[in-house]
């Protein structure tokens, strides 16, 4: 499945589409990218992740982690041979201020960021690939649309 360019809609109506989405965008990720994934409560966000950070770690032939979402205390952290990806959720913040502590964008080099709810940044950083998530109009069927991300 070749990546779609930033004005298809990818169809996620299935975990397997899912998965199979996330294995192919672990082809083009590297270090110092940072992911911003946006949509809805339940549109698969977070299984999207742990797709993601499961694929890595069969590559790197590591044993798989349960992926969960850091809705509750912020940040995830998983160390992948000598990468790091930072999994955060935003979605309980209440303002830009307390982002500002957080480092988000500081030290990329060996670091994958992916933020969950990142609506609150304003300022785009550099390496930025946005994920928009959706549903249809049944909340059966998800898609997806990826901005940023080259070809």
């Amino acid at each position: 499945m070749p990546i779609a360019i930033s004005s298809d809609t990818i169809d996620l109506s299935s975990e397997k589409k899912t998965e199979e989405l996330a294995n192919e965008l672990l082809k083009k990720l590297k270090p110092g990218n940072i992911v911003f994934l946006y949509g809805e409560m339940g549109v698969g966000k977070t299984t999207f992740v742990k797709y993601l950070i499961n694929g890595l770690q069969k590559i790197h032939k590591l044993k798989l982690t349960e992926v969960t979402s850091p809705t509750f205390n912020l940040l995830n952290e998983y160390q992948i041979d000598e990468i790091t990806i930072n999994h955060y959720d935003f979605f309980r913040l209440k303002s830009a201020s307390e982002i500002k502590n957080l480092g988000l964008f500081e030290e990329t080099n060996n670091i994958i960021t992916l933020i969950e709810w990142p609506q609150m940044i304003k300022e785009k950083p550099e390496n930025l690939i946005e994920l928009f998530f959706e549903y249809g109009k049944d909340h059966k069927t998800r898609s997806l649309q990826i901005k940023g991300l080259n070809q």
